[in-house]
């Protein structure tokens, strides 16, 4: 075949592929969505925002309801969480180097004239890179594998978002119901203290007697201005994970804590879980497989863009036929070796193993501590709800019923009710703990810590591999 004819054979090849090379960023998002949806409970599937989209019509058909249940602030976080909408972008700037990849250069055409006497020569040099076409399939494969993990480590974000939204909403209702404990228990000890003053006045109670209960006043005012402080704290860290401002801040939440699950979920083998499902086990394993294939192309591109084709034709002013043929210009690797470039790569493959080898020790690790914390918590709140609150609640009666058969005095009554409130307390403070735990075991079997982006910054993207650093 005539090389005249071959040239713009291959540029033809070089544009169908690059065209199948386009840009999808919602095709990212859905795989991001794919990824979350599979981990998130059902009722907490929520569509991600696309880039710019107006969410505040949905956002106020969100906060309409009241009060804000745990899946609603968590859908609320998805859509509207500045820190997540940033990391979306994410997703469309891979796509974009994705679609680089799949870029040849741009072709050159230099046209020169030269006149000696009246003999004049124009030529005409259009320049096309064969190496970028050969290299395409390799620095593509390279692309659609880093889109993949900015995927993986996008989803992380999208399930860490939501599960530390919960965690914020289970926070901020146990402060508050611990709050409203704590006004009554300050307005039964107030109470009491007044009756102490009053016995002490009218001399049927020592000094002793009355401060004690003035003590317990005091401390209980003490404890609900902790409480009142606790609940601003929980409350505005919930506000912040929603990325809510302004009358949007003015949602309620429910009463209670959720109940308990009847059992608690049993241990089958949630190391192995971990390794299969975590997310940041999946993203430094992706990165890994990335960056073995930049090393590979960056062997084959040591010596940078060594091989371009041109097509030449030159025409003359007198009746002389035109001279058509071409050119190849081969890059001589005589300073720049690429020995260089090969070993950073290298380097920054090893460092992206033992990141891998690295994670997957923490996932089994974090798995194994996540679901004692689970069972231990669960177990708790369990023994709290089923043992000591109700054995309190009877012992309560009981001395309600001695106290009117005049068997018992008010010092006595007063003194078990205050065993009574640490019973109430602690039993608020180990179903929150529960959900906490819950939380830290979903996160621990599917999200793990986020992954640092120092791998990924380090690595080049194909299209500056295959161009060799030039």
């Amino acid at each position: 075949m005539n090389p005249l004819v071959r040239i713009p054979l291959l540029l033809a090849i070089g544009l169908a592929l690059a065209g199948c090379a386009t840009l999808q960023p919602d095709a990212g998002l859905s795989g991001v969505q794919r990824e979350t949806d599979a981990r998130l409970l059902t009722s907490e599937q929520q569509a991600l925002p696309k880039q710019g989209e107006d969410v505040s019509t949905v956002l106020a058909e969100l906060l309409k309801k009241q009060p804000l249940s745990a899946d609603d602030a968590v859908r609320i976080a998805l859509l509207n969480n500045p820190a997540l909408r940033m990391v979306l972008s994410d997703v469309g700037i891979a796509d974009a180097e994705r679609v680089q990849a799949g870029r040849l250069r741009n072709p050159g055409f230099s046209y020169s004239r030269t006149e000696q006497g009246a003999e004049i020569e124009i030529e005409r040099r259009f320049v096309f890179g064969i190496f970028d076409l050969l290299t395409m399939p390799a620095r593509m494969e390279i692309a659609e594998d880093q889109l993949e993990a900015v995927r993986l480590r996008t989803s992380q974000m999208v399930m860490g978002i939501a599960l530390e939204t919960r965690k914020a909403w289970v926070d901020a209702l146990a402060a508050e119901e611990s709050l409203r404990y704590w006004r009554k228990v300050n307005e039964a000890a107030k109470a009491s203290a007044e009756l102490a003053k009053r016995m002490s006045a009218a001399g049927n109670w020592g000094v002793r007697e009355q401060a004690r209960e003035q003590a317990f006043y005091a401390d209980a005012t003490a404890r609900l201005a902790l409480a009142q402080g606790h609940v601003g704290e929980t409350r505005e860290r919930l506000i912040r994970q929603l990325g809510l401002w302004g009358t949007q801040t003015a949602f309620t939440l429910p009463e209670r804590l959720p109940d308990l699950p009847t059992e608690a979920r049993t241990q089958s083998d949630v190391e192995q879980q971990a390794l299969r499902e975590r997310l940041d086990v999946q993203q430094a394993r992706q990165q890994a497989v990335a960056l073995s294939k930049t090393m590979d192309l960056s062997k084959v591109t040591r010596f940078g863009n060594v091989l371009d084709v041109a097509a030449l034709n030159t025409s003359y002013n007198e009746n002389l036929p035109t001279k058509r043929g071409y050119e190849i210009e081969i890059v001589l690797p005589i300073f720049d070796l690429g020995e260089a470039r090969i070993a950073r790569n290298e380097a920054v493959y090893m460092q992206a193993v033992e990141s891998l080898r690295g994670t997957a020790i923490k996932a089994r690790s974090e798995a194994r501590e996540a679901y004692l914390r689970y069972r231990t918590a669960f177990d708790l709140a369990r023994h709290y709800r089923q043992e000591i609150v109700p054995l309190r609640q009877r012992i309560a009666e009981e001395n309600v019923l001695r106290y009117n058969g005049m068997l018992i005095g008010v010092f006595e009554l007063l003194a078990d009710a205050r065993v009574q409130i640490q019973a109430v307390i602690g039993a608020i403070d180990a179903q929150r703990n529960f959900w906490q735990a819950e939380a830290d075991l979903r996160m621990a079997l599917s999200v793990g810590s986020p992954q640092s982006s120092r791998m990924m910054l380090a690595a080049p993207t194909a299209a500056e591999e295959a161009a060799g650093g030039h």
